[in-house]
């Protein structure tokens, strides 16, 4: 097929009836998949769209059939959980038919979450995703209204629409492996203040130190980067009162790693260090880094569903139990050398 488009000009729709020698009426309910179009002049029509690398307008499609097919996301911040978070929803979501549009926060005080989401209304979006794990951001949800449905993921439990991962649960497993191979002397890398899940972490792990009673020494609040990992390394090998860590990501474990290197210690002879997330690179530390694993793509599948249950006028999906995370146990933990 011979086609000769203006030099620099998109094909249109009117491009796409004329070459096919229909309507763009019909063109437009081929696209919106109406019944009544034959399947002889279906094909017909989209093999000129794909000749012309015809690419419709999706606004304008919106705006035809009352529905965006467009899904808001709400984040803030860009640590390895939320990041990942964002990525299984995304891939979820392009699965059930969806859209993804992202408004990043820069900051967490309720005049710019109103403002994120107001650009998210302004975008027709269906339903929002929320994906910011500092407790400020759900002090301010809480006041704001909010008018299609949402959710959030997050471990407060504070609000009926959310998902999370049993952060509590995974700090336990990490603090009782280390318990369960002879340390009685741990501390813990905490994640900042206000994030939620560097609060569940922490509680975690002195709850596990409690009821396993092993003496507990205060956590040291960090801010999830190596940096602090290396530089409360450095801090704390000065005393050396300890024979393990648990480190509330890890990055932080990494750096923690790279301070017991310089001091010339032996991984885990002399000290065993925990991480949590499971990063790509945590399997090619050295030695591989024990930590705890999250199963963010099924927290995006769990996400969407509870959202377009509720888009869709479905049964209403009930909030399900938190997702388990799994300890992977490698080579940076091990019996104390006493």
């Amino acid at each position: 097929m011979t086609i000769d488009l203006p030099k620099g000009r998109a094909p249109s729709i009117r491009d796409v009836a004329r070459l096919a020698g229909v309507s763009h009426q019909t063109v437009s309910r081929v696209l919106n998949d109406h019944p009544s179009i034959r399947e002889s002049t279906k094909a017909k029509v989209l093999q000129v769209m794909e000749d012309l690398q015809y690419r419709p307008n999706r606004a304008a499609r919106a705006l035809s059939r009352g529905r965006s097919r467009t899904i808001g996301l709400l984040s803030a911040e860009s640590a390895y959980g939320p990041a990942s978070s964002i990525a299984a929803i995304q891939d979820a979501a392009q699965e059930a038919g969806y859209y993804v549009n992202t408004a990043n926060l820069t900051t967490v005080d309720t005049e710019s979450i109103e403002a994120a989401l107001e650009h998210l209304m302004n975008q027709s979006v269906e339903g929002i995703v929320v994906i910011a794990p500092q407790v400020r951001v759900f002090d301010a949800l809480e006041q704001l209204s909010i008018d299609v449905p949402f959710v959030t993921l997050q471990s407060t439990g504070r609000l009926d629409n959310s998902l999370s991962v049993d952060q509590m649960t995974g700090a336990r497993q990490a603090t009782r492996h280390l318990i369960d191979l002879g340390h009685r002397s741990i501390y813990h890398l905490a994640g900042p203040q206000d994030w939620i899940e560097a609060e569940a972490r922490m509680r975690g792990f002195l709850d596990e130190m409690w009821e396993m009673d092993v003496p507990t020494m205060a956590p040291i609040l960090g801010d999830w980067t190596a940096d602090f990992g290396y530089r409360a390394g450095r801090e704390l090998l000065r005393r050396r009162d300890f024979t393990a860590i648990f480190a509330s990501n890890d990055q932080m474990a990494l750096g923690f790693m790279h301070a017991c290197r310089e001091e010339g210690l032996d991984l885990p002879r002399d000290m065993s260090i925990v991480g949590y997330d499971d990063i790509p690179e945590a399997a090619h530390f050295w030695p591989p880094l024990t930590t705890v694993r999250q199963d963010f793509a099924e927290l995006g599948r769990r996400c969407i569903a509870l959202l377009l249950s509720n888009l869709n006028g479905g049964v209403p999906i009930e909030r399900s139990d938190p997702i388990v995370p799994e300890l992977i146990v490698r080579g940076s933990t091990a019996p104390p050398a006493f």
